[in-house]
């Protein structure tokens, strides 16, 4: 077996000013990045994650060997990028990356970006999120209805780059003939749940570029808040290996906004600014990262008018001081 056909898709959304996403088709490896750290530090993350894929020869390694190698050395560029360049300092990237080898599809994976596999009309989320929310719904302190809309959902506990090593998570499913694979970043899944998901998938399994479009498009209409990247791929017949039809890719654009917690007790973040939140799982960042609401208009022009009035009465007692 082999790829019969892939897609991607990447959208800066409704609400970012860049994308920082980025994403690899280049068969037999695919591969979503999510970045993170504010300004420009999570494009530059996210891009030097991806490049890693395109330009390492992981020599005769195979399988899982191969993407766990893959991943640290994307780890290393990013850490060695962030300590190098005080403007990049603290970012980081999410990593899923899907490597087909015969019959078989080997996963690396750091962060909360996705992959699913769709089968026989079902899906299944095949990756496990690297994320606070994670941690609380497996200890049983939230519930799956509260994990879809907690406030801290973007908080993620593992990320390429934010250290000097990093722990991968890599496994091996068997394939089958028309196994279509999905990989995919939180702007899609936090706007469109995994029924949505599989209602286009379902429609459309046999046009991946139909998938890849559709599935941003429904993000953006879920209100967009993200970036949105879409990765599909199908596994091919035996009889039509070799066939691999490559679907239009739609270039990244440029928005979206993440950062990494700081080692502090609590972290304000400004949803107008913000996306990911990094902490160290167990750290006391990790238990309490609140949100604050964006100061009005009305309130940034009281805001001005008083600093001008405070800086005249200033200028007024210096001017009087020195004729004195």
């Amino acid at each position: 077996m082999s790829v019969a056909a892939y897609a991607g898709t990447s959208d800066t959304g409704r609400k970012r000013r860049r994308n920082e996403d980025s994403y690899v088709v280049a068969p037999p490896l695919f591969a979503v990045a999510d970045g993170m750290g504010g300004a420009q530090a999570g494009e530059i993350a996210s891009k030097l994650a991806a490049a890693t894929l395109e330009d390492t020869d992981p020599g005769a390694t195979s399988g899982e060997e191969r993407v766990t190698t893959l991943i640290q050395e994307a780890n290393r560029r990013v850490h060695e990028r962030a300590t190098a360049d005080p403007s990049t300092s603290g970012m980081g990237t999410t990593m899923t990356v899907a490597l087909v080898e015969g019959r078989t599809v080997t996963f690396g994976h750091v962060g909360d970006s996705r992959a699913y596999r769709y089968r026989s009309g079902a899906i299944e989320q095949v990756t496990e999120d690297h994320s606070l929310v994670n941690e609380l719904l497996k200890s049983g302190k939230l519930s799956p209805e509260e994990a879809d809309t907690h406030p801290q959902r973007s908080v993620i506990t593992r990320a390429v780059g934010t250290d000097p090593d990093v722990d991968v998570d890599a496994f091996t499913i068997e394939a089958e003939p028309g196994d279509v694979f999905l990989i995919c970043s939180d702007g899609l899944t936090d706007m469109v749940g995994d029924d949505d998901i599989l209602g286009v998938l379902d429609r459309f399994h046999d046009d991946l570029d139909r998938v890849t479009k559709s599935l941003v498009s429904a993000a953006n209409r879920g209100g967009g808040e993200d970036n949105i990247t879409v990765v599909a791929f199908r596994i091919s017949a035996d009889d039509a290996a070799g066939q691999t039809e490559r679907l239009p890719a739609v270039d990244a654009e440029e928005t979206l906004e993440n950062v990494r917690a700081p080692a502090v007790d609590t972290m304000v973040v400004a949803p107008e600014e913000v996306e990911h939140v990094f902490v160290e799982p167990g750290s006391p960042a990790a238990a309490a990262v609140t949100r604050r609401e964006p100061i009005s208009p009305a309130a940034r022009v009281r805001l001005v008018l008083t600093m001008l009035v405070l800086l005249a009465i200033a200028a007024v007692l210096l001017v009087w001081g020195l004729l004195r």
